[in-house]
């Protein structure tokens, strides 16, 4: 059996799959008209996000039985095409969930407390106290949007904060507890001060959080993004910054994440982004929360736990000739 490794990942991921019975092929140089050309000889597939597995690759897979996404969201994969041609589609939001809650935390904090601000100037002989005067968790309502791995795991590291933290999750109910209060959107745009974005990128999320929505909101607000860049409408996000009705935002990802940041120009940059690095109220990321060197481990241990999984309970499509 074949597993085709699109992008590079932890060594214990291929290694795990070699201990099943896998050979793992790694090609570097490859781009998406050679996988089709090869796909077809392969039993699964391991992918983070260099390609898109479309429909039409997909019809190439004549062997696949598995695709294994090193991380959470699914965008980049035909996930219903690829079911209806019995391939099992898995990810691993297991293995960064914890990475993914301690950053947005993490980022909340040095918002509040204008340590990135204050960083820099003490770093450049200003010491300002006063302009630098923070603020606290404590007894400030958090909205958490989308309640599964992510939501749950920013909702557990507040704990200990003393707020009030609200979460809604359109296709979750009964998570309720002693601690997280399950709310509809009505009541977050009611009561929050901060709102988190935690939900996967598809036709409904779609710039979700857009002028509208940030309006709907009673308060002045935090907006927090580890989710997807395109959940969020960087140029109605930055409106709302200039009128003050977002107070600040943490942006672990952008919605012009297909450019290659590296390769542009300073006057090629979007406007909108031009304009978003220039606040001091504004704290960026480049798509790192889950990516820390623990959660590289447990993403590759979830993928080749699944695919055990897998095995053990269809024997037969591994061993079909």
């Amino acid at each position: 059996m074949k597993v085709l490794f699109i992008d590079t990942t932890h060594p214990a991921l291929p290694g795990g799959l070699e201990k099943l019975g896998f050979k793992c092929d790694y090609f570097e140089d490859l781009g998406y008209d050679d996988y089709k050309k090869i796909i077809g000889e392969y039993d699964g597939v391991v992918i983070r996000s260099k390609i898109k597995l479309d429909k039409e690759i997909l019809e190439k897979a004549s062997k696949l039985k598995f695709i294994g996404r090193v991380g959470a969201g699914m965008e980049n994969i035909d996930v219903e095409y690829a079911e209806k041609q019995g391939i099992t589609c898995l990810n691993a939001p297991e293995g960064n969930r914890n990475a993914v809650g301690e950053q947005a935390l993490g980022m909340l904090l040095a918002l509040f407390n204008n340590i990135l601000r204050a960083d820099n100037e003490v770093r450049h002989g200003i010491w300002k106290r006063e302009e630098n005067r923070g603020l606290e968790l404590e007894g400030k309502t958090v909205g958490i949007i989308g309640y599964g791995n992510m939501g749950t795991s920013f909702a557990n590291k507040l704990k200990g904060f003393d707020t009030e933290v609200l979460a809604y999750d359109k296709y979750k109910t009964g998570f309720g507890d002693d601690f997280v209060k399950e709310s509809t959107l009505e009541e977050l745009f009611e009561k929050c001060d901060v709102v988190s974005m935690h939900v996967p990128l598809t036709d409904e999320t779609l710039f979700m959080v857009n002028d509208n929505f940030i309006n709907s909101f009673k308060k002045d607000i935090f907006i927090i993004n580890t989710a997807r860049g395109r959940v969020l409408k960087t140029a109605d996000l930055v409106k709302n910054l200039k009128s003050g009705k977002v107070r600040g935002a943490c942006l672990d990802v952008l919605e012009y994440e297909g450019l290659s940041f590296e390769n542009l120009k300073a006057e090629d940059l979007p406007s909108d982004f031009k304009e978003l690095v220039k606040m001091d109220n504004v704290v960026l990321t480049p798509h790192i929360a889950g990516w820390t060197h623990e959660s590289n481990v447990k993403l590759a241990g979830t993928i080749v736990r699944k695919v055990k999984e897998l095995m053990e309970k269809n024997p037969d499509i591994f061993t079909r000739v």
